[in-house]
């Protein structure tokens, strides 16, 4: 069955991530990653493979695994069409069907070059011409079929399930990401071991269809997209009530753990970003200008404008831990073909927050803000995962540091009962950090909160308190986001709720829906009174059937609709309904006032 590279020559000794994995009782099922990985990137052959015997004039050029099934690009003399993949599909169905053995050969370099020539297949030859001189060149081949490969691979494609095949889309892609290179076609495709868990699946992928934020946003008024200013967002007025509401339960959530709130400019010159290290890091994807023959460049990140605000004025060990908060709107260039909705933008508020510490209150800071975390993401029914980054290549910074901050980190979390995993490398080029993957009701993940312990910045900002022996001393930081890009947020929040916000932060709260022309004074009475009481209302005065509004407000997800008529003017009452089809039935304005105002303050989700 599966075999990790090093059994089938070419000896490479088991990682540890490996040894821990081949250990587990889950070796050959979907929950072990390398496994799963190893399955899909076993059916990006077959259904290269597939094509090949098809079309013989499709040249191939790269086919991975990634998060979600694999992709192949190839450069084929026609566009894919929907009719084109369902071909392939059941030509992939055959292959598995057919067992064939999955074989690993080397040849050196000479041969692989001659062997891909001979085949026409001038991507693997840049490949091959591509790869260090003393690297092994690895083949894998299954029945006519051979492809460059460095594996691994399952042994045989009877191992993959034919009927359990989906081919999902096809994109244009740049052969390497280039854009002054060909233009390929990226077929993407999806795979299990059982059919009911594709079809499981695919019918989670329709359900987040229904949820797109992009669609929702359009459908709801929240915010709109334009060619005119690709990834910058415009919201509109229903979608800033929804911004604002946030923003403003941010900062009571920031104002009880003992936050203050500043802004800093959103331009700043080209000295300080080289001075923090970020012109290094961010330089091509920062946007600049000159003013007074002096480079400048809008801020990709808030943290240097922290800095100054700190080094501002003089600090004593009683003050600290300070925390404090921005909600500041940062640009980062994105490639237009990485721009989706509110996920990947080039404009966003980033809700940045510096804790400025002595070394000995770093584990309670990191404690409290991880506290802070869970109220804020609880109060979404969003649970977590923690990763901790480790120090990268490219970082700033003694080992000794790095490792000592990482096993603060660990120590912190580990205290808490927390669990995490360790992502080798991916830490920001200044410190460790712990990053929190939400999890929506669709089971989807989201990287948004994170904690990034620092004592590079202080450094080169010369960052100082008085300790209790009057003299000076360097303070430790965290950098930290809880929500992360706000803009991303609200696309996560949007598609986790469908749209259908809770009470509390719906943009329309109350829709009130008369029946007839009579009732108009009336319900013009009953938003105003709503209105005074704080709540969000808006009225349906139309000469329509009330099945029409009543279908309408529903799709408009407003939480509470109250139809009025003849008889509610007489008793002073209001019909309530849910928009989950519930008729709460007659009752007084104050009785309902009183029960919004309890699922209101209570944040319920509902």
């Amino acid at each position: 069955m599966f075999l990790p590279e090093h059994t089938r020559g070419g000896y490479q000794p088991p990682t540890e991530k490996e040894e821990i994995i081949m250990s587990e009782e889950n070796l050959y099922t979907f929950e072990n990653e390398t496994y799963r990985k190893t399955y899909w990137h076993t059916c990006s052959h077959v259904m290269a493979q597939a094509v090949k015997r098809l079309w013989p004039e499709v040249k191939l050029a790269i086919g991975p695994s990634i998060d979600e099934g694999w992709y192949y690009d190839m450069d084929a003399p026609f566009a894919f069409t929907p009719e084109h993949l369902e071909q392939i599909e059941a030509e992939m169905r055959k292959i598995c069907k057919e067992k064939l053995k999955l074989e690993r050969f080397e040849l050196p370099r000479p041969e692989a070059l001659t062997f891909m020539e001979e085949r026409d297949e001038k991507y693997k030859v840049e490949l091959i011409n591509d790869l260090p001189e003393d690297a092994a060149i690895s083949f894998y081949k299954q029945g006519e079929f051979t492809d460059l490969c460095a594996g691994p691979h399952l042994d045989s494609t009877g191992r993959v399930k034919g009927n359990a095949i989906k081919l999902t889309a096809c994109n244009a892609a740049y052969w390497r990401g280039d854009s002054n290179r060909e233009t390929l076609q990226r077929i993407y495709g999806i795979a299990f071991p059982r059919k009911d868990e594709l079809d499981a699946y695919l019918q989670r992928i329709e359900e987040a269809k229904k949820r797109d934020h992009r669609k929702l946003g359009r459908e709801l008024g929240l915010f709109m997209l334009r060619d005119e200013g690709p990834g910058f967002p415009f919201f509109l007025p229903k979608g800033m009530t929804l911004k604002n509401t946030l923003l403003d339960y941010w900062r009571q959530v920031h104002k009880k753990y003992g936050y203050v709130e500043i802004s800093t400019p959103i331009m700043l010159n080209r000295q300080l970003w080289e001075r923090s290290g970020h012109w290094d890091h961010y330089k091509n994807n920062m946007y600049t200008t000159v003013i007074d023959e002096v480079d400048f460049a809008v801020k990709p990140m808030n943290c240097p404008g922290g800095m100054l605000v700190y080094a501002s004025e003089p600090h004593s060990y009683r003050e600290l831990p300070l925390r404090v908060g921005e909600i500041g709107l940062v640009h980062l260039h994105e490639l237009s073909g990485a721009l989706h909705g509110l996920f990947r933008v080039r404009c966003f508020n980033q809700d940045d927050a510096h804790v400025f510490m002595t070394r000995e209150q770093m584990q309670d800071v990191i404690q409290e803000t991880v506290r802070l975390f869970d109220e804020v993401y609880s109060t979404f029914g969003l649970s977590y995962t923690i990763e901790l980054s480790t120090m990268p290549e490219d970082h700033i910074g003694t080992v000794e540091e790095w490792e000592r901050n990482q096993d603060i980190l660990k120590a912190a979390i580990t205290d808490m009962g927390k669990d995490f995993v360790i992502n080798e490398g991916d830490g920001a080029f200044y410190g460790p950090k712990l990053d929190f993957h939400l999890a929506d009701s669709l089971g989807r993940t989201w990287q948004c909160g994170t904690i990034q312990l620092d004592s590079q910045l202080p450094e080169r900002f010369e960052l100082e308190y008085t300790g209790e022996d009057g003299q000076k001393h360097r303070p430790v930081m965290i950098h930290r986001v809880v929500l992360g890009s706000i803009e991303r947020f609200i696309g996560v929040i949007t598609e986790h709720f469908a749209g259908a916000f809770p009470a509390w932060l719906a943009p329309v709260q109350v829709k009130v829906l008369t029946i007839t022309d009579r009732a108009d004074g009336y319900a013009g009475e009953i938003c105003a009174e709503l209105d005074k009481a704080g709540f969000r209302c808006e009225k349906d005065l139309r000469n329509e059937k009330i099945g029409k509004k009543i279908r309408e407000t529903t799709l408009e997800k407003v939480p509470y609709m109250l139809v009025v008529g003849d008889r509610d003017i007489e008793n002073k009452t209001v019909s309530v309904r849910h928009r989950s089809g519930e008729d709460l039935g007659a009752m007084s304005l104050g009785d309902f006032a009183a029960r919004l105002k309890a699922e209101v303050d209570s944040m319920e989700i509902k």
